[in-house]
């Protein structure tokens, strides 16, 4: 991934009073919309900030939510088996409510600069099939290689999705995939000859080929639904 746009740290407010970090990149012209980039189990890391530069190169205002911040400030974690088990273990402490209030601010954050969407990865495609299913104000929404999401398949999205899946990710089954297109037809999903995590170039199980189509897809439809008529 090319080097990302400047960004920086701001401070958010949650609805329940509760102020996360975030980290936030703006384009060098008139912003076509906004994101809110759902970290992985890793914090906003640099992985994170340098996706949220790449929506910003785009055109778009991206907003990283730090989610780890009500259990711990200022997470950013490797991807190696210590940052594995430490993200694991945040993970299982952190309640869905309090990071779908903490995204509910990053998208009320950048809502003066158009049209917002939602964009995860991992934990975060898991939250943001949430966020498009119970929080409103999002125009549309892209999961990539949600892990859990098959639990949550059943409740309804207020907004587009898009969906992103890898064929060989040995944590989510083929079978989440096929009951996505069976419960929700209208909202497109994609496979790719790929592994868990093929967006990160920061991982071993990178894909450039995967993830560079899944890009052009999700700008697409991000600019059909943010930045279209």
């Amino acid at each position: 991934m090319a080097a990302p746009v400047a960004g920086s740290h701001v401070r958010l407010a949650a609805a329940d009073g509760f102020a996360p970090g975030a980290w936030i990149a703006r384009p060098a012209t008139a912003p076509r919309g906004a994101v809110v980039v759902v970290q992985e189990i890793f914090g906003v890391n640099a992985h994170v900030r340098e996706v949220c530069g790449s929506f910003a190169d785009a055109g778009y205002v991206a907003i990283a939510p730090a989610l780890f911040d009500r259990l711990e400030r200022n997470v950013e974690l490797g991807y190696d088996a210590a940052g594995i088990a430490a993200g694991r273990d945040l993970k299982a402490r952190a309640d869905a409510g309090h990071a779908l209030a903490d995204i509910d601010a990053a998208r009320k954050a950048v809502a003066g600069d158009g049209r917002v969407g939602v964009v995860g990865y991992c934990w975060g495609g898991y939250l943001a099939w949430l966020g498009a299913c119970r929080l409103d104000g999002f125009s549309a929404a892209v999961v990539y290689y949600g892990g859990g999401i098959g639990d949550v398949l059943g409740e309804t999205p207020r907004c587009p999705v898009l969906g992103h899946f890898g064929e060989r990710d040995a944590m989510i089954p083929m079978s989440v995939v096929a009951d996505w297109r069976a419960r929700h037809p209208s909202h497109p999903v994609h496979t790719y000859d790929a592994d868990h995590g093929f967006n990160c170039d920061h991982r071993g199980s990178h894909d450039a080929r995967a993830a560079a189509v899944a890009r052009e897809r999700t700008l697409a439809f991000f600019d059909r639904h943010l930045a279209g008529p």
